[in-house]
């Protein structure tokens, strides 16, 4: 992988919004309260997870693990964003470019696996529960995250690899906030046509094949939701299902619409407003969608926030 090629430039310039001055500070100021909250929000469920023994369950191990995802896959991308906004000189070294690349594509696609895996726990859950504790056991639930991670990172590492190995015979301004596949793709200097083709392939494997799942899933659930005579069962089985389903509709949306087209069919304005929700402020909303429509969620908080009060005094 002849990722530093010859016509590899020592850095890039991140445009971003850079034409539209008036909006840097605002943009600023949102990014800066978009991240602060994802921090907080993710870091609280990853504490309360933990420290609470009532969710030592396989919901919320997977749910540990999004938050975790979700910590990492903004701090790729959103510190360098908000520096470059308050600086004149919005550049990247070359090397953090790549590991951006790769970095934000690895947690991207593990995120859209453990999505798959989540709602395959809800689907045991609802419609086999006399066999969850057997089948969701702690050893498969560990080989579920160490798939998705291993599988998103191998993606990574070949999406990447196809990209950057395009040649841009010196162009080195990235129409976008961070080094991304569609925005880099649009530096080559060559026929992109057969490597996008390559590229829309591992994109339909990533994402259309895990939502694919999902949706299979939840047809099995709200099938075995509808035969449950009580009204409070069937509202708590889609109550906890419901979080889930709002995770996946703001991530694999605004995914599919980004990577499932050729990148000269998006709009550049357009389409960096895209990648800023899905990979910031989608990691921001998962915490307050879980913890606010999740009871088990809510009332570990206060106990955990009783025992502190408690051990303060």
């Amino acid at each position: 992988m002849n990722w530093a090629n010859e016509s590899s430039p020592k850095e890039f310039v991140l445009l971003g919004f850079s034409d539209k001055p008036w909006l840097q500070k605002p943009l600023f100021i949102l990014l800066l309260i978009s991240y602060t909250t994802t921090i907080f929000g993710n870091v609280s469920i990853m504490m309360v997870c933990i420290l609470d023994p009532k969710l030592h369950t396989p919901m919320y191990f997977f749910l540990t693990n999004l938050s975790i995802l979700d910590l990492c896959y903004t701090t790729s991308t959103v510190p360098h964003i908000l520096t470059n906004i308050s600086h004149n000189k919005k550049t990247i070294s070359y090397a953090g470019c790549v590991s951006q690349l790769i970095i934000f594509l690895a947690l991207g696609a593990t995120e859209c696996l453990l999505l798959a895996v989540m709602s395959f726990d809800r689907y045991v859950a609802i419609c086999r529960p006399l066999h969850y504790v057997v089948i969701m056991n702690p050893w498969f639930c560990l080989r579920m995250i160490a798939f998705s991670w291993f599988t998103g990172f191998s993606n990574s590492v070949l999406q990447s690899s196809l990209t950057l190995n395009m040649p841009r015979c010196g162009h080195q301004e990235v129409d976008h906030f961070f080094c991304e596949v569609p925005a880099l793709l649009k530096l080559s200097c060559a026929d992109t046509k057969p490597i996008v083709a390559e590229l829309f392939f591992f994109s339909v494997l990533i994402l259309l094949i895990p939502v694919t799942l999902i949706l299979i899933s939840y047809g099995f659930i709200a099938q075995a939701v509808l035969r449950i005579k009580s009204a409070e069962g069937r509202r708590k089985a889609f109550g906890t299902c419901g979080s889930h389903m709002v995770v996946v509709s703001l991530f694999f949306g605004t995914g599919i619409y980004m990577y499932l087209q050729p990148p000269s069919s998006t709009s550049k304005d357009w389409g960096k407003i895209v990648s800023l929700f899905y990979g910031i402020f989608t990691p921001m909303l998962n915490p307050l969608i879980y913890s606010l429509r999740n009871k088990d969620m809510k009332e570990a908080f206060k106990r955990l926030m009783l025992l502190t009060f408690y051990y303060k005094k």
